[in-house]
């Protein structure tokens, strides 16, 4: 009798399929939280970038803002009183354009704080640039609807200080050092009344800015920008 040769037939067990499908699905879970993780890190990076870039834009704007200080006959060019920095500057598109009145102040906005700058439209007239400085003041505590409109937040910002160069030390902008006497009666009739403005004062040699940013950020912690006064040359530290 002939015998009947029967060939194996291999295959894969039922127990070998579910270790198979298993790890495919552990690598596939893998892979998409490596995906994800990436996509994440962009995110987070390109987020960073952007504050860190948005800070140096709006501290460009500081120091261009206080190089383009126009000095005043009557009335302060630069002003701090605690709750505002305003400053009067000249346009930076053409001299033709008039003034600029510009304010910075610190807010709290839906419970955070912001360092936040105004300013006004062009000014050509002594009563248009007493309007704006006061208008100046009145936004930085209680902006209404259309001094919002003119208003551009910079950065989250927990604390800021100031202080002027003056007199060869840094001193608190509010002290009366280095303010200029009032002038005489018939010299101020003569020049014409300036409501609204307070006594002049010169222009400092230095502006110290010092902002404290919170953490979280990009950038944390205390940040310190010193700006001279471009006629002096050197630098003040």
């Amino acid at each position: 009798m002939r015998r009947e040769r029967r060939i194996g037939v291999s295959g894969f067990t039922l127990i070998e399929v579910l270790v198979a499908l298993g790890i495919l699905a552990l690598m596939a879970v893998m892979s998409w939280r490596g995906l994800d993780g990436m996509a994440r890190s962009q995110v987070q990076t390109q987020q960073r970038t952007d504050e860190v870039q948005t800070l140096q834009t709006g501290m460009a704007q500081w120091g261009a803002d206080l190089d383009a200080l126009m000095p005043q006959v009557q009335g302060n060019s630069i002003e701090w009183d605690g709750l505002v920095l305003r400053l009067t500057r000249r346009s930076s598109a053409a001299d033709a354009d008039g003034l600029l009145v510009v304010g910075w102040t610190r807010r709290i906005i839906d419970g955070t704080g912001y360092w936040i700058r105004w300013q006004s439209p062009p000014l050509r007239t002594r009563t248009a640039l007493t309007e704006a400085w006061q208008q100046a003041g009145l936004w930085a505590q209680n902006p209404d609807d259309a001094a919002r409109k003119r208003e551009v937040v910079i950065v989250p910002l927990d604390q800021w200080q100031i202080f002027f160069f003056r007199n060869d030390a840094w001193s608190n902008p509010q002290s009366s050092a280095g303010v200029v006497p009032a002038l005489p009666a018939a010299a101020a009739s003569a020049a014409g009344p300036a409501p609204g403005l307070s006594s002049a004062q010169p222009i400092p040699e230095g502006v110290r800015l010092v902002l404290t940013l919170p953490s979280g950020q990009a950038l944390s912690g205390t940040l310190t920008r010193d700006w001279v006064r471009p006629t002096l040359g050197g630098g003040k530290s």
